[in-house]
């Protein structure tokens, strides 16, 4: 019977796309028989690629797959669908990739990948036996990755989430004194409000400030010794 999947990768606290990755790269091996080892990668299709591998010899094999953009796990982000490679030796796809592989040992290999909410995350699973790997994407693999990937995805809605409340929390500490700073804008230029907030905006973008930091700044002076400034931005 297949090990239960870890309760950790349920839990919010780890995020962190290293620890995921080991998690579900660990686990994979063990529910996958005649797997010799496993490699992990999540992409948004930016230039991070974070990864993870169950032994170092791996590492190689993965790096030299992003550097080169030739190789299962390329292939299968772009199919959006499982390659494998039965017999390595026999191969003559991923030249590069095939020597370090078959120099480590390893004759077969699949990668599985997993793509959702903008985020692509693969599995790929080596053995040293060619043909060793029976389907490994109707087995506990494929549920794993489904599994971490999901969790991938809320997490990064999680943290978008508490960066939005973050924001919004700022937002309402600052806005009393952004108010009063409009107020005196309005009483020295004789403006109405949307144009007093635009001339604070300016004055934000052109010294390269917050805005609550200028409007803080504006308040503490009572805008004393600004008119002319503010008399030419408002302009």
């Amino acid at each position: 019977m297949a090990p239960l999947p870890d309760p950790d990768l349920l839990r919010p606290e780890s995020s962190l796309p290293g620890r995921r990755l080991s998690e579900l790269a660990e686990q994979a091996v063990r529910c996958t028989p005649a797997c010799c080892g496993a490699s992990t990668t999540v992409s948004d299709g930016g230039d991070e690629h974070p990864t993870a591998v169950t032994h170092p010899d791996l590492a190689g094999l993965v790096s030299v797959q992003l550097r080169s953009g030739d190789g299962p796990i390329p292939a299968a982000e772009e199919r959006g669908a499982p390659v494998d490679a039965e017999d390595l030796l026999r191969d003559e796809r991923w030249p590069a990739y095939r020597a370090m592989a078959l120099d480590a040992g390893v004759r077969s290999c699949v990668t599985l990948p997993f793509q959702r909410g903008g985020l692509t995350v693969t599995l790929t699973l080596f053995s040293f036996r060619p043909g060793a790997l029976d389907d490994p994407g109707r087995g506990p693999a494929q549920a794993l990755g489904d599994l971490a990937t999901t969790s991938f995805v809320r997490d990064r809605h999680y943290r978008a989430a508490l960066s939005e409340l973050d924001q919004l929390s700022t937002a309402l500490r600052t806005r009393p004194v952004v108010d009063q700073a409009t107020g005196i804008v309005m009483h020295v230029l004789g403006c109405d409000a949307d144009t007093a907030f635009g001339v604070l905006r300016r004055i934000s973008q052109t010294t390269n400030r917050k805005l609550a930091d200028v409007a803080a700044a504006l308040v503490e002076t009572r805008g004393r010794g600004l008119e002319r400034e503010l008399v030419s931005l408002a302009r």
